[in-house]
């Protein structure tokens, strides 16, 4: 036994209270199914009280997608946050997967002020009457991974001070090492489970878990984001204070504004609405095709507007990506709808979606057409961006295609700022806002400046590479002069050349053997070596009648086969 294995059974063992919890949850929610494959698996049995047992099973109130989130409600923090990352992943889970678990949500109870000052004292190496002038005991939210408390800096500042659950860490690695283990057992004996490949799904989302357990990467997060509004005084990100994070605590500029969904302290403000969904919109759009770096998740939770219309930007823990290339293929693949070219579309549609298997490209165009048809004689800016995306979603999906996560992420976070637009303003429309930036975009990459930046970037590239190769190759002779290197031949195409090779050995094998039968029954018949047969040795007449069958054979096989 292997020592992974052996350390997931020692593991599984030494979390069996927990382990035992879960099954008893999952029960209860009408998933006896997986019992039969976790609880009575090779390593332990477990066995359930009555009461569970005689507990009303649910699987018939509610939808499968509905106890599924049910169930991780009750487990809380790690299966909460499975659910929430899942809930970003429709490449992983089917779309009403997706759209329940965006319900999940994960307030929870503070922990005590005690705890706060230790884990403050204890990361920051002074006492909280030395970092802070003042510290509320009351947190102002409180969530599973962590809660927030009001500070005052000594230099006056107020700040907002993210402290991490003292035993979340603990919870979540044991939780991830029982849901390892069970997501192996399924995937060896469940064949309906191995298609959702859950092995896969866990060890992704322990990747995502932890890093948002750090606080620092969020920090790092914040500053990135802030650099790219540094010269638009309309988009506020607060202040992260380095020195007062670490990777249990995160401290922040304390931001005080209305909710960007409380419409009613808006207009009593005096706010313009109309000019907030606005730059909503260009700002979303700005991280997305300009940046390629945007907030993931602008639920109205995390959006506050300041004066002068300002907005502001609260938690970076969910950020999105989207490199260069992607954002290209996006502005193609909207343009090629605008411009009615079906093969760019579908040119953009697979460089932005993944595949395991090649899609019928005929049939994929024809649905493209369709949806071209929908927009014929429509210019640009009357295109709506977003519901041409989600049809292009549509569309792949159809054809076994699938979303990557930051694609998704992009597309919900478009579809969020519209909503919020369309509740500030029920006039507001997104596509006139989307095609200025994406227009501008377009108009950018056309310009000859800019294609002759890009050629000399690429000249710069293709030079630095030339000046690699002398490097490269003395690394090469390096390394074959130490041994390291293995020189494999395979040979391609030889067989034929082996065939025909064969056949002429045999023939000449053939022609030898013929000879040398002729040669040996004419010394025996000159010999004159008895018995005779008509005064001719009879070996030497059984010599010359097998040479010549050996004569004619060969005769034959060449003319009219080509080889023996």
């Amino acid at each position: 036994m292997s020592t992974h294995k052996i350390n997931i059974i020692s593991n599984t063992y030494r979390h069996i209270e927990r382990y035992y919890q879960i099954l008893s949850v999952l029960f209860k929610y009408g998933f006896e199914d997986l019992l039969d494959y976790v609880a009575y698996g090779h390593y332990f049995k477990i066995k359930l009280p009555e009461y569970i047992k005689k507990q009303e099973v649910l699987s018939d109130k509610y939808a499968l997608s509905v106890r599924i989130r049910m169930a991780f409600e009750e487990l809380g923090p790690t299966f909460i946050k499975m659910g929430q990352v899942l809930s970003t992943r429709p490449d992983l889970i089917p779309m009403e997967y997706v759209i329940e678990f965006e319900k999940l949500q994960d307030s929870v109870t503070p922990f005590s002020f005690d705890t706060v000052k230790d884990i403050i004292e204890s990361e920051l190496n002074a006492p909280l009457n030395e970092i802070f002038l003042s510290f509320y005991e009351v947190p102002i939210a409180s969530a599973s991974i962590g809660q927030v408390h009001k500070a005052v800096l000594y230099n006056k500042e107020k700040v907002a001070v993210k402290v991490q659950r003292p035993d979340i860490e603990d919870i979540v690695e044991i939780d991830l090492e029982i849901l390892l283990h069970m997501a192996t057992i399924l995937e060896k004996k469940g064949e309906i489970y191995k298609i959702c490949n859950p092995v896969n799904i866990v060890k992704e989302f322990s990747t995502t878990i932890r890093k948002e357990l750090n606080y620092i990467n969020e920090a790092v997060f914040a500053k990135r984001f802030a650099r790219q509004f540094v010269n638009d005084p309309y988009i506020y990100v607060p202040k992260i204070y380095s020195d007062r994070t670490t990777r249990y605590i995160l401290t922040m500029e304390f931001v005080s504004g209305i909710k960007i969904s409380e419409i009613d302290e808006l207009e009593l403000k005096g706010y313009d609405k109309k000019l907030i969904a606005k730059r909503g919109a260009n700002s979303i759009f700005k991280q997305i095709f300009i940046n390629g770096f945007f907030h993931a998740d602008p639920h109205p939770g995390n959006l506050l507007i300041l004066p002068k219309n300002t907005i502001c930007y609260l938690d970076f823990g969910m950020m999105g990506r989207l490199d260069k290339i992607t954002r290209d293929y996006i502005i193609d693949y909207v343009f090629a709808i605008a411009n009615r070219d079906e093969i760019k579309a579908t040119n953009a549609i697979l460089k932005l979606m993944q595949y395991q298997k090649e899609p019928n490209r005929q049939e994929l165009e024809l649905d493209i057409l369709d949806l071209i048809e929908e927009y014929a004689h429509k210019p640009l800016k009357e295109i709506d961006t977003i519901r041409v995306l989600n049809q292009c979603i549509y569309i792949g999906e159809t054809h076994g295609l699938q979303l990557s996560r930051d694609m998704f992420m992009m597309s919900k976070a478009m579809i969020t700022i519209e909503q919020i637009g369309k509740m500030l303003d029920p006039n507001f429309d997104i596509t006139e806002q989307s095609s200025l930036i994406i227009t501008s975009i377009y108009k950018k990459r056309i310009s000859p400046s800019y294609i002759i930046k890009n050629e000399l970037k690429n000249y710069n590239k293709v030079i630095n590479n030339l000046k690699e190769i002398p490097r490269n190759i003395q690394n090469v002779l390096n390394d074959i002069s130490k041994g390291k290197t293995k020189i494999k031949f395979e040979h391609i195409g030889l067989n034929t050349a082996m065939d025909t090779l064969e056949r002429v050995s045999n023939r000449i094998s053939f022609a030898i053997v013929l000879s040398s039968l002729i040669i040996g029954s004419s010394l025996i018949v000159l010999s004159n070596i008895p018995p005779h047969f008509l005064d001719i040795p009879l070996i030497g007449i059984i010599g010359f009648i097998g040479a010549g069958i050996m004569g004619i054979w060969l005769l034959i096989s060449i003319l009219t086969h080509g080889k023996m």
